[in-house]
Formats: structure tokens, C-alpha cells, sequence
């Protein structure tokens, strides 16, 4: 099993970027975790500040479920919407802060309709349990 791990703009500065909301863990470091603890599963991971090649890494479809992580797009992108909405795999968006309890323009995600389920406010713990829940269903 496939699973592609897409994080949007900014989320390349995980670790150092405002510590006090997205805390001070690298990707890197959760991504070693993740392939550690599911070792059976192939972890591939993308991070673009460019919507246009987060789409192009979508529609390449080469993968068995997704956790996506629009970063600000999730607010506003209606074109990673669209994609997401014709990838037919199990789709997970993944929040590290509660957006709910942050700037009202972050409360709205048009991309959540398009994935399975959404995960916010869980730290970098939610690519975890948005892992753990892609393997035992598939």
C-alpha cells in the first residue's frame, strides 16, 4: 500500500515556523516515525508553496490513499477542490492547529467535502492518525 502525503505552502518550514501553533517537530521527523511504525506501507511524501504542482502531484494518481495537507489552500482553492474530488482513493485532510479556534477565515476549508474525513488540531499526531486509519481500512 501507497500512501502520498501532500502538504501545501509554508508547511516546508514545519519545526521552525511559529512553534507556539504548529510546534517545533520537523516533517522530516514525522515522516520517519510514520515509515517506523507502519513499515509495511510505502510512505511517499510532496510539500509545494505552488498550487498548480500540488494539482500536477495529484493527478498523477500513483498512490492508494492520500493525507493532504492544504496549508492555506484549504481555504480558498477551488481548483485543488476540483482535484481532489475526481481522485477516487480514500482521502484525509490533516490540520495540525484547530482551525476552528483560529482567524475566522481559516474555519472554512473548501477542500474537507472532497476528503473522507478531516483531523485539526491533533499537532503533527493527526498524519498519524489519519495513517492508522487508511491502513486498517484498506
Amino acid at each position: 500500500m501507497k500512501i502520498l502525503i501532500v502538504n501545501g505552502p509554508n508547511l516546508n518550514l514545519l519545526g521552525k515556523r511559529e512553534p507556539e501553533i504548529y510546534g517545533k517537530v520537523s516533517m522530516e521527523s514525522v515522516l520517519q516515525s510514520l515509515r517506523e511504525e507502519f513499515p509495511p506501507a510505502e510512505i511517499d511524501f510532496y510539500q509545494s508553496n505552488s498550487e498548480g504542482a500540488i494539482i500536477d502531484r495529484l493527478q498523477q494518481e500513483d498512490f492508494d490513499a492520500l493525507i493532504i495537507n492544504p496549508g492555506a489552500f484549504t481555504h480558498y482553492s477551488y481548483a485543488i477542490a476540483d482535484c481532489l474530488k475526481n481522485i477516487s482513493v480514500p482521502k484525509i485532510e490533516v490540520h495540525i492547529s484547530n482551525i476552528y479556534q483560529r482567524e475566522e477565515f481559516r474555519r472554512k476549508s473548501v477542500t474537507a467535502e472532497h476528503c473522507n474525513a478531516v483531523l485539526s488540531g491533533f499537532g503533527t499526531n493527526g498524519y498519524k492518525l489519519a495513517a492508522d486509519f487508511l491502513i486498517g481500512r484498506l
